[in-house]
């Protein structure tokens, strides 16, 4: 499920979070130098960034197998088979700056090698 911040409006409210942050830190940090400032902002938009990302992949007609037409089904790297829907997993995987991020999608076996996969997308 895309998050209610996965719109342009509410990726504008977690980077204006940021930046009212940042101007936070910089008051409390009058004598910052360059590379710890460029430090703070690569942390705090970080977390941006991962959401954006979370919100993109889950936005694709890919993430569900079972919707997709015999054709336009992923197949299977091993052998080429049509792989076929088996419900839903999570998938937790890390961004840049250790951030996790969260994807829940159609989870796909090949019929013939039984591998399992989350299709790409």
């Amino acid at each position: 499920m895309v998050s209610e911040q996965g719109t342009g409006r509410g990726w504008q409210g977690l980077a204006d979070e940021v930046a009212r942050g940042m101007a936070e830190w910089r008051v409390q940090h009058p004598r910052a130098t360059l590379g710890e400032i460029e430090h703070q902002v690569d942390v705090r938009l970080a977390g941006v960034r991962a959401r954006m990302i979370e919100d993109v992949a889950l936005r694709s007609a890919r993430t569900e197998v079972a919707s997709l037409a015999g054709e336009e089904r992923p197949v299977c790297p091993q052998c080429g088979a049509v792989l076929a829907a088996r419900g839903k997993k999570t998938r937790r995987l890390t961004t840049s700056h250790n951030q996790v991020i969260r994807l829940t999608r159609s989870y796909a076996v090949c019929p013939a090698c039984e591998g399992g996969f989350f299709p790409p997308g």
